[in-house]
């Protein structure tokens, strides 16, 4: 018998959606709380003429332009430079709003405190993560909005938990190997293992798979080596360039062009894809795939796996509070963000930000500078109707994103265990710390739902074995099973899970949890990658951030980590000087008080003579 656990989910999903729908909507969409400048006012020029200082939407900070561009993928400095925080400290402190607490907002709050800022964040949820939040139900079950992995490419963010003190203390290295799943327990992979790095371990990899018959192995040699990829082990930026190129056609196009077979996209590359974007080959931009396989083939590392040892909250997230906390970093949870208050020109254009209002009781709080560091239903909800006036703004609404279903499962027993029944059935004693039987990876599939799953009790010991109990499998399913009823979805995983592991069928479930999320990363579809927007915005004092937003990478951890790292940049590079964001808004400042006084003046001919 299944004893679901519905309180959290519909929890999550109450919260999520007012995330994504009122949490961000103005009061009125006519009080858009502008002001405008010079309008009616022929003595105001040096008013109009400050708030039409608007920003060059482009990367001014070396930081931001190290995150971008064909060197940033061979750039070894990266680690360093998240570990070490930002090398200067500026000479103006500003007072910083950052509207959103996931990864990408904490991690801009740790550089811009460390430059000597003054920061404050709002977070609609009541906890903190974003997309990799994590939270505990009432029977201490930690529950999760996706699975985590953390790529060997992921320099920035390993930096992060260097500088937080968790890399070393809260990841588990996992063997470098991808496995793949198929019905019937039949299993493939690609052993990365060998003596030799890349490219070669790479190379053997995929020759050596027992994931593709013989003549898909041969017309994935040709048209792997026909790609990029080849072209990029001796002229990187030329490979690159050429990836870059592809952003407008799906992978399938792309690799049935010159002799890539389908039994190759249907039995591997399906699955690696779904990993990545939860789309499928025919529907994921080349240029997605393509930049993850350059970097597996460029840097041994970048294939291997690490996954944490407990929850997100406590094994990513926690250190990075504590990390604020000390430099005074003020966070206001379950304080959604109800408006952007900010002035325009004649023309109507917004031109500087003065705030925002939070709460229920539409708080204001002035800023010299706000970040919106949401996803891209939060940032589309979040922007007056005026921003879209920017071709910038307008073009994040391109942007969509895709639904999933997030899947956990405890069994009586060790569900990825096929080798010794005995075994499979023995919960007994201690077998925390990966002592138990099973795979402890991360693993694919192409016969299921759900592209990519793992037995958290095994991959992740610390808080997800429990004595006496067996398998927590964590699976995420995809679109295709997002309209369903969280019963059928936990039933449909259960038989998923018994047809690619026959043995499991002895075993029972004994909890389950689903967590929806309507809209989660943005759809890596073709022609998306020109609707991203930079962090920098043609608003002076207004940024953005998000792994959604322009950066060399996905919609990912990593992602989210060089986006907040870049805004920060950008922020540093802009705070000092005659023109900087504080000299700014002591401008604005003084205007402000020098149309109060002109306007509580007496009339001339109300003197007295």
């Amino acid at each position: 018998m299944v004893r679901l656990t519905t309180a959290a989910t519909a929890l999550v999903s109450s919260l999520y959606y007012i995330t994504t729908s009122n949490a961000f909507v103005p009061q009125s969409n006519v009080n858009t709380h502008t002001r405008k400048w010079g309008l009616n006012n022929k003595n105001n020029k040096q008013s109009t003429t400050i708030q039409m200082s608007t920003a060059d939407a482009s990367f001014t900070s070396e930081g931001a332009k190290s995150q971008i561009g064909n060197d940033s993928f061979l750039n070894t400095n990266l680690m360093s430079r998240a570990q070490n925080g930002p090398s200067t400290k500026n000479s103006s402190k500003l007072k910083i709003g950052i509207i959103g607490a996931g990864l990408a907002g904490m991690v801009a709050a740790m550089d811009l405190a460390d430059a000597g800022h003054s920061i404050e964040m709002f977070e609609v949820r009541p906890f903190v993560g974003g997309k990799v939040s994590s939270w505990q139900d009432k029977e201490g079950n930690h529950i999760e909005m996706g699975l985590h992995v953390f790529f060997g490419c992921y320099y920035n963010l390993f930096g992060i938990m260097k500088r937080t003190g968790s890399f070393d203390e809260n990841l588990r290295i996992k063997d470098h190997i991808h496995t793949f799943v198929n019905e019937g327990g039949h299993l493939g992979a690609l052993d990365f293992q060998f003596p030799i790095g890349a490219p070669v371990s790479g190379l053997q990899a995929f020759a050596r798979t027992e994931q593709l018959e013989l003549g898909d192995k041969f017309h994935n040699a040709v048209r792997l080596g026909t790609s990029p990829i080849v072209r990029a082990l001796f002229d990187f930026d030329g490979g690159m360039d050429m990836v870059r190129d592809l952003d407008d056609i799906s992978f399938t196009e792309w690799f049935t062009q010159l002799g890539g077979s389908r039994g190759s996209i249907d039995r591997m590359w399906d699955a690696i894809a779904y990993a990545l974007g939860f789309v499928d080959c025919d529907h994921i931009s080349a240029r997605c795939m393509l930049t993850i396989f350059m970097l597996f083939a460029i840097r041994t590392e970048a294939s291997v796996l690490r996954m944490l040892d407990g929850s997100p909250q406590t094994g990513l997230h926690d250190p990075i509070l504590r990390y604020l906390e000390e430099r005074n970093v003020k966070i206001n949870l379950s304080s959604p963000c109800r408006d952007i208050v900010h002035d325009v020109d004649e023309n109507g254009l917004p031109t500087r930000v003065r705030g925002i209002k939070v709460g229920a009781n539409e708080e204001f709080k002035e800023f010299d500078a706000v970040i919106a560091a949401v996803d891209v239903p939060g940032i589309k909800k979040l922007l007056p109707e005026s921003f879209r006036q920017y071709p910038m703004f307008d073009n994040i609404y391109n942007l969509e994103c895709v639904p999933i279903a997030t899947v956990q499962l405890r069994f009586d027993g060790w569900v990825t265990e096929m080798e010794d029944e005995a075994r499979m059935m023995n919960v007994a004693g201690d077998q925390s710390d990966g002592r138990a039987g099973g795979i402890d990876n991360l693993l694919y599939s192409v016969d299921a739902e759900f592209s990519c799953f793992a037995d958290l009790a095994l991959t992740s010991p610390g808080e997800y074995y429990k004595p006496g109990e067996g398998s927590l499998i964590q699976a995420v399913f995809d679109e295709r099973a997002f309209s369903r009823s969280n019963d059928v979805i936990v039933q449909d995983a259960i038989d998923q899970i018994n047809k690619l592991f026959p043995s499991s069928r002895k075993l029972k479930c004994t909890w389950s949890n689903v967590v929806k999320l309507g809209q989660s990363l943005y759809r890596e579809k073709p022609g998306q990658d020109k609707h991203r927007p930079k962090q920098a915005t043609p608003v002076s004092n207004f940024f953005l951030a998000g792994s959604y937003t322009y950066q060399d990478y996905l919609d990912s951890m990593e992602g989210a980590t060089r986006s907040g790292l870049m805004v920060a940049d950008e922020i540093i590079a802009r705070a000092d000087g005659p023109t900087g964001l504080k000299a700014q808004s002591e401008m604005a400042a003084e205007a402000t008080k020098g149309e109060e006084n002109a306007a509580t003046a007496a009339p001339f001919f109300a003197t007295a003579v």
